[in-house]
């Protein structure tokens, strides 16, 4: 396999104590919200941060538990890992007080959770891979239906008592292909093959079916699981719902060793689609060349329609695009994939609060033989509301939206981590440290207005220098937003892509040698 990390040079006395100084700060925040969860929601799955209560949501087993133990380990936190540790025995994962079990969900936090803490702890604690064949074989049964495409949202105790199941009619993209890295894991671990047979089985049907859909290459946002049919839904997009199958793609192959090239084919032939479809350059004041991935819905071979809209999960892209290019030997596309995370870079930098909002609306513009895209304040507001300059002023000081910005959909901050994460991918890369730079400018940002006494808070609302807290902190914020930001000042070896793959909760799984 190719190599995937730059080989970076040594650094000076001066940068060493400033990228320390840095990841001391990212660690910091991180014990701060360990010590909130364990004070406030010991083994519950989530701790809210404002209130101090807590939420259980993911099946009830400690999803903050679980999600963070590979990050304690990685941070050095070995008691507390020890002490995270003990408490997993405890956990019986073949029941649930929810009725409906996510599977997507539960394999990405838990199942991804414990396979990479069992992988960078060293293989030393036994039970993290226990537990994880227990939770494996309790998801397994949800693929045990007449064509064997899971039941993504599961009734777990019919099928743990044998009760006829069947896979549901519309099923999210994401939630039935992003389950190849952590099957496939399980299945190298015991060596047992069924995990991987079941997983398998899902991308033989992505393979065949992928130039059937409406937009060959890609797939909508919804299949058919019942009938095995991935081509009748109309929406494709790379945000919210689609993101995580693509990712997985290059990220399989590299678990696989390059064995199996459909992988491979599989991500190209969508990243070519994807190219020509969705990613798009928007108007900005600055004139950079960014990309923005956006969603088309095809009505019709002769009608369809372009929405120029960029959500924060879809800023997974540009990490996802960085990692294939090393690992397929396309470098030419670490130019999209710098372009890409420039897009994510330009929105949390446009915003008062320097942090990007959840869904925005930009104003896309093809750079032309006679139209390099300059921004003009005519363009923007042609944009905004066309033919009417007063009306778009209005809508500009209404919604505050900053220059080459048309709408903002959603203005939260959730406390997600893909744009860090296609950071910390690219520095890992390419080693230039002005994207160290930036990751610590977005920290900053976050730690100023969504630190409280408990843990970190999601915000209500970006266009605000102090905006409002939500009382909500997923388990995600740190098992990987806080992860990618430490990792991104961690030396090159901790947790190198050459040797690790990250799932799409930011776990990372050893790859076979």
């Amino acid at each position: 396999m190719p190599r995937i990390q730059h080989d970076f040079e040594a650094e000076t006395h001066a940068q060493r104590t400033q990228r320390e100084a840095r990841l001391a700060g990212v660690k910091a925040a991180f014990e701060h919200s360990w010590e909130g969860y364990k004070k406030n929601a010991w083994l519950q799955d989530e701790v809210a941060p404002v209130s101090g209560k807590s939420h259980n949501g993911f099946g009830s087993w400690g999803a903050t538990l679980v999600d963070s133990l590979d990050t304690l380990w990685i941070m050095g936190l070995h008691t507390e890992f020890a002490l995270a540790v003990a408490e997993i025995g405890k956990i019986d994962f073949t029941t649930t007080p929810l009725a409906e079990l996510n599977v997507f969900e539960t394999t990405i936090r838990y199942l991804g959770g414990l396979l990479s803490a069992f992988d960078v702890s060293g293989h030393k604690h036994k039970v993290l891979l226990r537990k994880a064949v227990e939770l494996g074989d309790m998801l397994y049964v949800a693929f045990d239906t007449p064509n064997r495409m899971p039941v993504t949202r599961w009734d777990w105790k019919n099928g743990a008592l044998g009760g006829s199941q069947e896979a549901a009619r519309f099923s999210l993209l994401a939630e039935v292909g992003s389950l190849t890295l952590e099957f496939t894991r399980l299945s190298q671990l015991t060596g047992d093959h069924k995990y991987y047979d079941a997983v398998a089985r899902i991308t033989d049907v992505f393979e065949r079916q992928q130039n059937l859909t409406k937009i060959p290459g890609l797939f909508a946002t919804f299949i058919d699981t019942k009938n095995a049919d991935f081509t009748r839904d109309t929406t494709f997009t790379l945000g919210g719902m689609s993101d995580s199958l693509y990712e997985y793609f290059p990220k399989q192959h590299l678990m696989l060793g390059g064995a199996n090239q459909q992988y491979r084919d599989l991500y190209q032939t969508a990243l070519t689609s994807a190219k020509q479809h969705l990613f798009f350059r928007p108007l900005n004041h600055q004139n950079q060349d960014l990309l923005i991935p956006g969603s088309l819905t095809r009505h019709s071979s002769a009608r369809q329609t372009f929405t120029p809209e960029g959500e924060h999960l879809s800023c997974f892209a540009g990490g996802m695009v960085a990692l294939a290019a090393k690992a397929f030997n396309q470098t030419h596309d670490l130019r999209t994939a710098r372009a890409l995370v420039d897009g994510c870079l330009w929105a949390y930098e446009s915003m008062p609060s320097g942090i990007m909002p959840e869904v925005f609306r930009a104003a896309p513009c093809q750079v032309t033989e006679t139209d390099n895209c300059t921004f003009t304040d005519a363009r923007w507001h042609q944009a905004v509301a066309k033919g009417d300059p007063e009306q778009a002023q209005t809508i500009i000081a209404d919604q505050n939206l900053a220059p080459g910005f048309v709408a903002i959909k959603d203005s939260r901050y959730m406390l997600r981590p893909e744009a860090i994460e296609s950071l910390f991918v690219l520095y890992r890369i390419t080693g230039d440290t002005t994207l160290q730079d930036k990751a610590w400018r977005m920290f900053q940002a976050i730690r100023k207005v969504a630190r409280t006494k408990i843990a970190f808070a999601g915000l209500e609302d970006v266009r605000h220098l102090r905006p409002k807290l939500i009382d909500t902190m997923e388990s995600f914020f740190l098992a990987e937003t806080l992860k990618y930001f430490y990792l991104i000042f961690a030396e090159p070896g901790v947790v190198s892509l050459d040797e690790y793959v990250l799932n799409t909760e930011g776990h990372p799984l050893l790859r076979p040698k």
